[in-house]
């Protein structure tokens, strides 16, 4: 290990990006173990300094998923499903990429979530969190996320559950404290080989690097979103850049709420949810609840919902999106699916 942190390590003029069979030493040898905390630290926050590439993330990528089972689905809902790639360090704002995927599920378009326990340095409310706040058993194996995806189009993987050396370098991860080319890997590994994705970034900065791994990774409709706490989430106080990466190159388009009536200030005071929360407001809005002060969170939901809805040529709209949106609300079918997710888990422990 010493000698990879050696080549990352020399500083701003001397370090230099490993090569692909470099970064793929480096990760197995921090996958198998052979690497102390000591050294996972130091390469960690060395390629955080140096900042990782494209080969350096599909080693990583590569290895952590040979580490970890495969979702096994069958390959026509393979084709259909959507891969929804959130930050695994935790939300602040309000998550709507959960209630979106209710809905997305009841029209029959079938949606992975997945996440872990929150991460420094944000440490906010991870979407595993909320979804087990709902009802759902997080702890799943891979047959029975299979079964729900193929039963209720709905999904929900642990990540670090099912690959035990994302779990065994956690705790090194919280003491040092800052993001790492980890939390890019870890919400891409893409264990249900999924053929679309929406990634959530923060960053323009990474967009290029990013769109080269998504297209590596053979996805025949791959989107990044410049999302709220850099989500996949839209929000609604601002215009959104979206990024769809394709084959020769990559087409940003932006996205305007206040062009479809859905424009809000932001406020402060609703931007910062705790877990109970973040549920709460998730159940209101599930049962179909009209309140005003529901508003800036109802409008989020419609946002996202009418945009992935076009995206994933669902709707040839993203109006007709908003709307049909807005109707599954009214009559309650997010909190429907919802309860016919949980009953199928439950029945999958009798």
């Amino acid at each position: 290990m010493q000698q990879w942190i050696k080549e990352v390590a020399r500083g701003k003029k001397g370090a230099r990006n490993l090569t692909a069979n470099e970064a793929l030493a480096a990760a197995k040898a921090i996958v198998e173990g052979k690497a102390t905390d000591a050294q996972l630290a130091a390469f960690l926050v060395a390629q955080r300094l140096k900042g990782e590439t494209a080969e350096e993330l599909l080693a990583f990528v590569d290895t952590l998923r040979k580490a970890a089972p495969t979702i096994k689905l069958p390959e026509l809902l393979r084709t259909k499903l959507i891969d929804l790639a959130g930050p695994y360090n935790g939300r602040n704002t309000f998550a709507a990429t959960v209630p979106v995927a209710l809905l997305l599920a009841d029209q029959g378009l079938p949606v992975l979530l997945h996440s872990s326990d929150a991460l420094p340095p944000k440490k906010g409310t991870s979407v595993k969190t909320i979804v087990h706040r709902l009802g759902i058993q997080v702890d799943q194996s891979t047959s029975q996320i299979a079964h729900t995806l193929t039963g209720v189009n709905i999904g929900f993987a642990w990540t670090e559950k099912l690959c035990p050396p994302l779990q065994a370098v956690r705790r090194v991860r919280e003491e040092i404290g800052v993001r790492t080319l980890l939390n890019t890997v870890e919400k891409i590994l893409n264990l249900a080989q999924a053929q679309a994705v929406m990634v959530g970034v923060f960053h323009k900065t990474v967009v290029e690097t990013n769109a080269a791994v998504l297209r590596a990774m053979g996805y025949k409709q791959a989107y990044i979103v410049q999302g709220a706490e850099g989500s996949e989430d839209l929000p609604v106080h601002r215009t959104s850049f979206v990024y769809e990466v394709g084959e020769e190159g990559i087409e940003r388009f932006e996205l305007d709420p206040a062009a479809y009536g859905l424009k809000h200030r932001k406020d402060n005071d609703k931007e910062k949810l705790s877990a109970d929360q973040q549920v709460d407001i998730i159940r209101r809005l599930l049962k179909g609840e009209q309140s005003e002060e529901l508003a800036y969170y109802r409008d989020q939901v419609l946002w996202n919902a009418g945009v992935r809805y076009y995206l994933f040529s669902h709707l040839p709209s993203i109006e007709e999106g908003i709307e049909l949106a807005r109707k599954q609300l009214a009559e309650g079918r997010g909190e429907k699916r919802l309860a016919i997710w949980q009953d199928q888990l439950a029945a999958l422990q009798i």
